[in-house]
């Protein structure tokens, strides 16, 4: 028995809450037939132009670790943040 075409919606012409919606109701496996191979290109954020290291003690990178993760950002990044903003200010 051949497997039933099922036709994927127009999803240029949903909103993104229609869109989520649809997918959380169904399963895109289901739509195998109808899905064309792409190629992907994916490119990662080119390193920053510099490094430096700078070595702390572990109860002050703890508490940057703390910082950082109510934040929703890596230690580094947060360091990174607070070094521009006090080099901005002296």
């Amino acid at each position: 028995m051949e497997k039933k075409k099922n036709n994927l919606p127009d999803f240029s012409k949903m909103t993104r809450e229609a869109e989520a919606k649809w997918f959380d109701s169904h399963d895109l496996g289901d739509y195998g037939n109808e899905l064309k191979p792409v190629d992907l290109v994916v490119e990662l954020a080119k390193p920053k132009e510099e490094t430096l290291i700078v070595r702390v003690n572990k109860g002050l990178k703890k508490k940057l670790e703390k910082k950082a993760e109510a934040k929703g950002l890596t230690p580094s990044s947060l360091a990174r943040i607070w070094l521009t903003e006090k080099l901005r200010t002296v």
